[in-house]
């Protein structure tokens, strides 16, 4: 015990590796927030029925995706959080209020706020890959099959250009889907840990994207976008380098 605090680990990060490592559960990290176990499992990733005719392009073609067993941030990345990792006086965001989620952070800032927050809690925090956010959005092996990320209806669990009245919204008031996650349609974008690309076509087993690229993905709309944006399949893309107002992240990590 000893050895690792002189490593850099208090009492509570050892028992959080502990218990991360018993798997199963949802926990709560001080700095990372509350983190909810996703069971693994097999689902069509991309233009599903229940879409209709909203599906663009590059949500085409619906592919099988088998994956294992991970955690997902119940919220977005709030601001607090934030401040809490990177210094009281470090806040980009164009809104601010501790629970407000973070935002015009690009995904570079993700990544560095990522690599400071593994640094003081001992676990590997990262983004989600595209295929967990997306399963994670339509409920995971609960899912009802949804056009938004817990509901039919946006207004039940999106904040969006309809009722958002041009800003974001304090993380967690909108329905949670079916997993207990909050905010997946709408309030902010979210990176994740993708390069863009197209589809392919074949079945696959937890897809991580191309290893280089010019551009990453975001998920979710945000409150400036319309209900068709806010749907689980929908995609969008920018430069690594890019921050707006519109676009923030939530963290996940593996469950071993």
């Amino acid at each position: 015990m000893k050895r690792l605090k002189r490593a850099g680990f208090t009492t509570s990060a050892i028992f959080l590796m502990f218990f991360i490592a018993c798997g199963g559960g949802t926990y709560t990290d001080p700095l990372a927030g509350e983190m909810v176990y996703v069971k693994g499992g097999t689902f069509t990733m991309g233009c599903t029925p229940e879409q209709q005719n909203e599906c663009d392009e590059d949500e085409n073609p619906a592919h099988q995706v088998k994956l294992g067993n991970f955690y997902i941030g119940k919220y977005e990345v709030t601001q607090a959080q934030w401040k809490a990792v990177m210094g009281a006086d470090n806040n980009p965001s164009w809104f601010k209020g501790d629970n407000l989620p973070m935002e015009n952070v690009s995904w570079n800032d993700a990544q560095t706020f990522i690599s400071k927050l593994n640094e003081k809690t001992g676990v590997n925090y990262r983004l989600p890959t595209e295929a967990e956010w997306e399963y994670a959005a339509r409920g995971g092996n609960r899912s009802k099959g949804y056009r938004y990320s817990g509901s039919n209806t946006a207004d039940e669990v999106a904040w969006y250009e309809d009722n958002s009245e041009g800003t974001t919204h304090p993380a967690g008031i909108k329905k949670a889907n079916e997993l207990g996650i909050h905010d997946m349609s709408g309030n902010v974008w979210e990176w994740v840990n993708d390069w863009y690309a197209d589809y392919g076509d074949g079945r696959q087993a937890d897809p991580q994207g191309l290893s280089w690229g010019s551009y990453r993905v975001y998920r979710g709309g945000s409150w400036i976008f319309f209900a068709r944006d806010v749907r689980v399949s929908n995609r969008s893309n920018i430069s690594p380098g890019m921050s707006m107002r519109t676009v923030g992240f939530r963290l996940a990590r593996s469950s071993r």
